[in-house]
């Protein structure tokens, strides 16, 4: 893949919620290499975080880490004041904090139901929510973008395609869907933009078992046309598009980065 162009998000200040791992430090990464200053957030491994930012900054890139539990009001207005105090504002905002907490239906427990709940949809409300506030005092600085921000919600093909013994977390990102084209269209007259990317089955940690096996591999290709696994990067140079001028008349979309699963690939021969 060619490299990121490094003046592509420069000047520009970002947040990535759960930025310590997986997709998220990828899209950290690549907005950094785009030029973008970004905070790191993180709930726990604040280790990771912090070894994130160092390896940014060596890369001449600036960086800082911000903890702040992404489903909790007070700590996300703070994490958002102590950005705007070291930086003066924010210009985008990726979404990406979320979790999983699997049971079969009928075995689910409120609790299980209410942390994804709260930490996949309620956390990018109250993200959003702060980000908009930011946006709309600042408006639209030229110098650094055609927009006054720009907010991109991290789904999951599961917004669209159901999945049993998950119906907590696909209810979840079905709602965050929902949630993006609705708060895009009542921002866009603002000049905010407001878009998704659903990544399909990306190589990270949380889905290690999906791929570490060669027959495990092999069994999950059979739902990907494109014939590989996604890797986070992938979730990352899509980001840097969102969040540049280049995708600038786009706003209200869902980004399908899945290689093709959401084509439904077992009607390519049983139709």
């Amino acid at each position: 893949m060619p490299p990121i162009h490094p003046d592509t998000l420069r000047g520009q200040r970002a947040l990535v919620t759960g930025a310590n791992s997986g997709i998220g430090a990828a899209v950290a990464r690549a907005l950094a290499q785009a030029g973008a200053r970004v905070a790191i957030n993180y709930v726990v491994n604040p280790e990771a975080a912090e070894q994130l930012v160092r390896e940014i900054r060596a890369e001449g890139g600036e960086a800082m880490a911000l903890e702040a539990d992404v489903s909790d009001e007070g700590q996300v207005q703070r994490m958002f004041q102590n950005m705007i105090d070291a930086w003066s504002g924010i210009d985008i905002l990726v979404a990406n904090a979320g979790l999983q907490r699997d049971a079969p239906f009928h075995e689910m427990t409120l609790a299980q139901w209410n942390k994804v709940l709260e930490v996949n949809l309620t956390g990018q409300f109250l993200c959003a929510r702060e980000a908009v506030r930011a946006f709309l005092r600042q408006g639209i600085n030229p110098k650094l973008s055609c927009a006054a921000g720009k907010i991109i919600c991290m789904s999951s093909v599961h917004d669209i395609v159901p999945w049993a013994g998950h119906v907590n977390y696909a209810t979840s990102k079905g709602g965050v869907l929902m949630f993006l084209k609705s708060l895009a269209q009542e921002v866009a007259e603002h000049r905010i933009r407001v878009n998704g990317i659903s990544p399909g089955a990306i190589r990270t940690p949380i889905n290690r078992s999906a791929w570490e096996t060669a027959e495990a591999e092999a069994d999950l290709l059979t739902l990907i046309p494109y014939g590989r696994i996604g890797e986070p990067m992938d979730i990352g140079r899509a980001a840097v598009w969102l969040a540049s001028d280049a995708s600038d008349y786009v706003t209200g979309t869902t980004l399908y980065v899945d290689g093709g699963m959401t084509l439904y690939p077992g009607f390519r021969e049983g139709g």
